[in-house]
């Protein structure tokens, strides 16, 4: 008779380490889906509080990130400017698109449009066909019509002269303009 309790106590003790192997799965599954759980929620949180929150700080590097909207696109008639080289007899026929930061931008740009193009013409008449046939002199070109679109909004007003590092990224941190980009759609020189 002895041998019959050992076949029963062998018997139980499968299954009892099956239902330990079990509730250790369950426990663990539970475990994980609960660490995932609270991810979700914690992740969805923060976003929120990103969104109400980071809404302030955004328009301070809006030209240095990512934009949360497209930017829109103002694209201004072809110029044709007289140049400043000797004799007069060298053109410039430029066609620009401004990049503002949204639509509402765009519509503020538009009104001061007339005095942007004016300034954006005399500076151009400034230049000399060697400089604007340089990729240097382009860019310089592109951050110079850049500061001159700001001019209407009260930006612009720094000099060549003055040590530009400082005060632009301390502008760039306070001030944010409508006009954040300057593209070239068409640069024919003559």
């Amino acid at each position: 008779m002895s041998a019959k309790p050992e076949a029963a106590d062998a018997g139980k003790a499968p299954a009892k380490s099956k239902k330990l192997l079990i509730i250790v799965v369950v426990a663990l599954l539970v475990v994980v889906l609960a660490g995932v759980a609270a991810f979700v929620v914690i992740s969805k949180q923060r976003a929120a509080a990103d969104e109400d929150g980071g809404e302030a700080p955004a328009p301070k590097a809006v030209s240095h990130s990512a934009p949360k909207t497209p930017p829109a696109y103002l694209p201004l008639d072809s110029m044709v400017v007289n140049l400043a080289d000797p004799g007069g007899e060298r053109v410039a026929q430029i066609g620009i698109i401004l990049e503002v930061a949204d639509a509402h931008a765009s519509d503020t740009v538009k009104a001061y449009l007339p005095s942007i193009r004016s300034g954006i013409l005399l500076l151009v008449s400034q230049k000399t066909a060697e400089e604007l046939l340089k990729p240097e002199g382009k860019e310089k070109l592109a951050a110079d019509i850049l500061r001159e679109a700001a001019v209407p909004f009260g930006g612009g007003d720094e000099s060549e002269d003055e040590a530009p590092s400082k005060k632009k990224k301390k502008r760039a941190v306070h001030v944010e303009y409508p006009v954040v980009g300057v593209l070239f759609s068409s640069f024919i020189v003559q």
